[in-house]
């Protein structure tokens, strides 16, 4: 996979990425890698205060790559890792991370939004998580950090989406904006931030971090052990050629 995002740094100190990899952002794992290296790189750059990450094309981030997985099993420990390392990039950073979201937000896509800072959304945006569907585990300690518990088990457990008015309702999303408002939204919380001292919201970001209840990254690794107990069974791997041959999986 070429890079699948691109990145430029303003004179305010704002930090754009965008994820360009047709058709639907969904990444293999050196694209995961990547992705995470570039967010790090950002975060230990002197010239950038605030990073932004939005994306091009149909949505925001549709997750892993299916086909790889299904065409390689044992690849979900790089995926694993690759989505652990993007997650913890974003949520460990240093620099205030605001991801713009639209359209579909699932799987991994689920998880840099759950990792970030401040969440806005195009009127179109739409949430899910479906792992079950896909015979992986993974995303619940990241949307349960925007989500009430109860909110997501039933998200998890039925598969089913909600929309950008019912994610601002329960408080995960800072603003709803038409999808040709969305980056400049993002660009505008952005400006204030970079306006303020770099080393005090350095520091309200690590305290802000501390503070949070239980260790984020630990849940998600404790989850990531999951996937890989669902990948041992018939039915995971009945539900990623189903998906990948676009029927419908049949189970004993």
């Amino acid at each position: 996979m070429s890079k699948p995002f691109n990145t430029s740094i303003d004179d305010n100190g704002i930090a754009e990425m965008i994820l360009d990899h047709p058709p639907v952002n969904a990444f293999d794992s050196a694209g995961w890698f990547a992705i995470a290296a570039e967010i790090d790189a950002l975060g230990a750059d002197d010239a950038v205060r605030v990073i932004v990450i939005g994306a091009a094309g149909k949505g925001f981030c549709a997750g892993v790559d299916i086909k790889e997985l299904a065409a390689e099993p044992t690849k979900i420990v790089d995926v694993n890792k690759g989505n652990y390392e993007t997650f913890r990039a974003i949520h460990r950073n240093p620099k205030p991370v605001i991801v713009a979201l639209h359209s579909f937000v699932l799987g991994g896509g689920i998880g840099m939004a759950g990792a970030a800072d401040i969440l806005v959304c195009s009127d179109c945006a739409r949430f899910g998580v479906p792992e079950i569907d896909r015979g992986a585990m993974g995303g619940g300690a990241h949307l349960q950090r925007m989500f009430p518990v109860q909110k997501v088990r039933y998200m998890y457990f039925t598969g089913e989406f909600i929309d950008a008015a019912e994610a601002y309702r329960l408080g995960a999303v800072e603003r709803v904006v038409p999808l040709d408002e969305l980056l400049p939204t993002a660009r505008d919380i952005a400006a204030k931030i970079a306006a303020k001292s770099p080393a005090m919201v350095k520091l309200a970001k690590e305290a802000l971090t501390g503070i949070e209840d239980g260790n984020l990254e630990d849940k998600y690794r404790w989850e990531q052990g999951f996937t890989l107990e669902a990948y041992t069974m018939g039915d995971s791997q009945e539900s990623r050629d189903a998906f990948v041959q676009k029927r419908d999986a049949k189970f004993d």
